[in-house]
């Protein structure tokens, strides 16, 4: 019995369908908010642009709050009556207003948008920290080199920010993968299990219908499976920085 809890993973289609979310939630909590992060980070940093820490005051405002705030905000602003579709009916594109939250095809790609939303913030403002510890040298020097800012971005800027590159992606990965509060107030893993993550699944095989087996084992499972993650990026990064 004890070994079935774990080959569900494999055999049982919800928990199936919950990886392959975690899959998608990663693309949109890590990789999205990183990108972002970088180029907003770039951007703002560089000393002829005005109000570059207003901009980062205003993308890092998430992080002042927690996921239950969030998730209610947002389920307001993703709402029938809410405001993306008052915008939309607005400008004469009622035809495109939904219920965004209950629709099967936009459920998922609603979550992971607010995901991105509250990780960007955090992402930007480490890589700014980053940049402010890269010698301004550097700079000069492949400038004197005749190097563009793309260049420059990948030859000094990119290299600089390993350690914080770090950091952010093994924040925001885990951050994908334990992910409960946002799907639990907003969707609830729904509509039918569109939405549904290992969390959610470990919470309604714990509480709702007790299976006290299958829930530790999605319990065991992430974590290792963020033990390994988390260890393997800084291995990674040691070994690129070494």
């Amino acid at each position: 019995m004890g070994l079935a809890n774990y080959t569900g993973f494999f055999s049982d289609p919800t928990l199936r369908q919950a990886v392959t979310h975690t899959l998608y939630f990663i693309a949109f909590f890590a990789v999205l908010p990183i990108i972002l992060g970088l180029f907003s980070a770039t951007l703002s940093s560089r000393k002829e642009v005005r109000g570059g820490s207003v901009f980062r005051s205003i993308i890092f405002l998430p992080q002042m709050l927690t996921p239950a705030v969030t998730a209610v905000v947002w389920k307001r602003i993703y709402a029938p009556n809410g405001p993306i579709n008052d915008v939309l009916r607005a400008l004469g594109l009622g035809r495109f207003a939904l219920g965004w939250l209950g629709e099967y095809t936009w459920a998922l790609p609603a979550l992971g948008l607010i995901g991105t939303w509250a990780a960007f913030g955090l992402c930007m403002l480490l890589f700014v920290s980053g940049m402010q510890s890269i010698s301004s040298e550097l700079y000069d020097a492949v400038r004197v080199d005749g190097a563009g800012p793309i260049r420059e971005f990948f030859t000094v800027t990119l290299p600089g920010l390993r350690g914080p590159l770090s950091v952010v992606l093994t924040l925001t990965v885990l951050g994908a993968i334990r992910v409960f509060d946002i799907v639990w107030l907003t969707t609830r893993g729904g509509p039918g299990i569109s939405t549904i993550t290992p969390t959610i699944v470990l919470y309604q095989r714990a509480f709702a219908n007790p299976d006290i087996g299958a829930a530790a084992a999605i319990g065991v499972v992430l974590a290792v499976v963020s033990m390994t993650i988390a260890m393997m990026i800084v291995k990674l990064s040691e070994d690129k920085t070494s």
